[in-house]
């Protein structure tokens, strides 16, 4: 599994404005946070977050190749979901929703679903001067035998790769209120 997520992150080029970093790593976990501003005001950055997420979210990191497939029912309860025909996926599960500033989602993303591995997703929206600060942070935690000093960064990039999905989206976008 470490082999596949290197040959990924390796394969993968980085052309994004986010800052990333990894904030903490433990023997159970992890947590890391990405930032990038967007021009667009907190109201229109959550519409693209959550209607939009099939046209930000990298293709490559889905289950069946298609970011068309994704959905966030912004609901408490709710799924970001990956929906293909018969093939499904719940990648999370949505547990707070307060519009236009905080969606927090649980569970595993990728790979650390198959790992037994869950941690709490927080996509918060910050009014700037400019538009909108997004933090991205991910506290991941529970049980791996190879401990999560070489993953850690590994899904802090894969993080970085999404924020700047959403980042790019709306930095192309016109800043409409």
């Amino acid at each position: 599994m470490k082999t596949v997520l290197i040959g990924v992150v390796a394969a993968t080029a980085i052309s994004l404005s986010a800052q990333a970093e990894v904030k903490h790593i433990s023997d159970y976990g992890f947590i890391i946070e990405n930032r990038v501003q967007v021009p667009s005001s907190p109201e229109v950055s959550w519409q693209a977050l959550i209607h939009d997420v099939g046209k930000w979210w990298p293709g490559d990191h889905s289950w069946f190749g298609e970011a068309e497939n994704f959905s966030i029912e912004a609901k408490a309860g709710g799924c970001f979901c990956e929906i293909s025909g018969d093939n499904q996926v719940q990648h999370m599960q949505i547990e707070v929703v307060q519009p236009p500033s905080l969606l927090r989602m649980t569970g595993g993303l990728g790979p650390l679903q198959s790992m037994g591995l869950y941690g709490a997703l927080d996509w918060k929206l910050n009014k700037t001067d400019s538009g909108t600060e997004i933090v991205l942070t991910y506290k991941v935690h529970g049980l791996n035998p190879d401990g999560f000093k070489e993953l850690a960064p590994i899904v802090d990039h894969v993080q970085g790769l999404q924020l700047g999905g959403l980042g790019d989206y709306l930095k192309s976008a016109p800043a409409t209120e």
